[in-house]
């Protein structure tokens, strides 16, 4: 299976072609569709105008699941359209989140126990047995500053055959990810971080887009 929310994550419309179908369960050749991974949540998308109900990752494949009565035969050619406001969104808080995640590592060493992107908000769970909300206006200060940069983004395979994945921005981190990135950092844009304490030695900062991009 073809995976174009790598090459493309931008591309909001694909001609395709079924290469199985167990009921409701159907395997195509290519997807823009993103599975729930890493933390970050898939997208919502549509087969034919089918509503994805939901969507299975099984070794470097991606199964989705359709209501009944969707009437698909393998061979079938097929479109496939994506929610394009949610993943728009889901790209620009990932990467927040991945930077505010490298700047915390950066300056504590803390270690990271959770993590979770939606369309609204995402948050970073850390083992940390102090309050985090003093490093939060300079941890800010530093993320501020990679957004005015305007870093490139690169993304790329590191290992092919086992679909692995990083992102890099050169001369600040290059990190394992299989998640959707935007092309730089002045489009992820500015954001607001709040900490909560999630209680047993375990501090929480929550990540919120300042701004609704236009798309």
């Amino acid at each position: 299976m073809k995976k174009v929310f790598w090459e493309n994550p931008y591309q909001r419309n694909l001609t395709t072609t079924i290469s199985s179908v167990n009921g409701n369960r159907v395997l195509l050749e290519e997807t823009i569709a993103f599975s729930f991974s890493g933390g970050q949540e898939g997208g919502k998308a549509w087969i034919n105008g089918w509503a994805i109900t939901n969507s299975e990752i099984e070794g470097n494949l991606i199964y989705y699941t359709l209501p009944e009565g969707h009437g698909l035969s393998p061979t079938d050619k097929v479109t496939m359209e994506i929610d394009w406001h949610r993943r728009y969104r889901l790209m620009r808080l990932h990467f927040a989140a991945e930077l505010i995640l490298e700047l915390v590592t950066k300056k504590l060493g803390i270690e990271k126990i959770g993590a979770h992107i939606a369309e609204s908000k995402a948050r970073i769970d850390f083992v940390y047995d102090k309050n985090i909300s003093p490093i939060l206006e300079s941890l800010l200060a530093e993320y501020n500053e990679i957004i005015i940069r305007d870093a490139p983004i690169k993304t790329d395979f590191s290992d092919i055959e086992n679909q692995r994945r990083y992102w890099e921005i050169e001369g600040f981190s290059k990190v394992p990810c299989g998640g959707t990135h935007v092309k730089s950092t002045a489009e992820v844009g500015f954001v607001t971080l709040k900490r909560v304490n999630i209680g047993g030695g375990k501090e929480r900062i929550e990540i919120r887009l300042i701004d609704d991009a236009a798309v």
